[in-house]
Parts: C-alpha cells; structure tokens; sequence
C-alpha cells in the first residue's frame, strides 16, 4: 500500500515563500518519477513541477519556472517543492503524485499515486 502524504501548505503573503514536503510510505524510493501538481474550485488539475529518479531531470510548468524548486531527499523519503516569490494567483490545493513507470511527466494520467493534497493560499 502505497501513501503519499504532503505538508506544509497554509497561507502566505504575495512575495513570500513556502515550503511543500510530500512524504512517502509503502514502498521503497523506487518511483519512475514524482511530481506537484495543483488545482482550484472548476478547473482541471495542472502539472506544476516533476522529477525523474533515473538522471534526475527535472520539469517544471512555464508559470512557474525561476520561483519553484522540486528536490528530493532519499535517506527521508520525501520530496519538496520549495516556492519563492508567491502570487495570489498560486492558490490552489497542490497535490504530490508518483509514477511507477515511464509515462509523460507533465500530465495527470502519467501518475499512479497521489496526495490527498495541501492548501496554499497566497493574499495579503
């Protein structure tokens, strides 16, 4: 049984940061990939940020390239997505995602496992 359980969500003024861990359960480090991806009240889930285990390429969505960072700490299990420079329009829930198998990173249907998600909020 395969758990992804993602912290660190909350509420943060435009310019400021936060930090999304998503800690992994059930199984070994042994994922094809990881990703963050978030979504809002009506609108389809968006891919945000991933990671492929194997060579450690790393994807990120246009809207958020230069302020996002995804890692990862394998002695812990967990993989981060570190954001900078906030704008209101990052609300959203972000959910954690794992892949088992090659498939495209950068879309919903290339996951097997998901979060049950996280808020962030961003306002003054």
């Amino acid at each position: 049984q395969v758990q992804l359980v993602e912290s660190g969500g909350g509420l943060v003024q435009p310019g400021g940061s936060l930090t999304l861990s998503c800690a992994t359960s059930g199984r070994a480090f042994s994922f094809y990939a990881m990703g963050w991806f978030r979504q809002t009240p009506g609108k389809e889930r968006e891919f945000v940020a991933a990671n492929r285990w194997s060579g450690g390429n790393t994807y990120y969505a246009d809207s958020v390239k230069g302020r996002f960072t995804i890692s990862r700490d394998n002695a812990k299990n967990t993989v981060y997505l570190q954001m900078n420079s906030l704008k209101p329009e990052d609300t959203a829930v972000y959910y954690c995602a794992a892949a088992r198998s090659q498939r495209q990173v950068t879309g919903t249907a290339g996951y097997d496992y998901w979060g049950q998600g996280t808020q962030v909020t961003v306002s003054s």
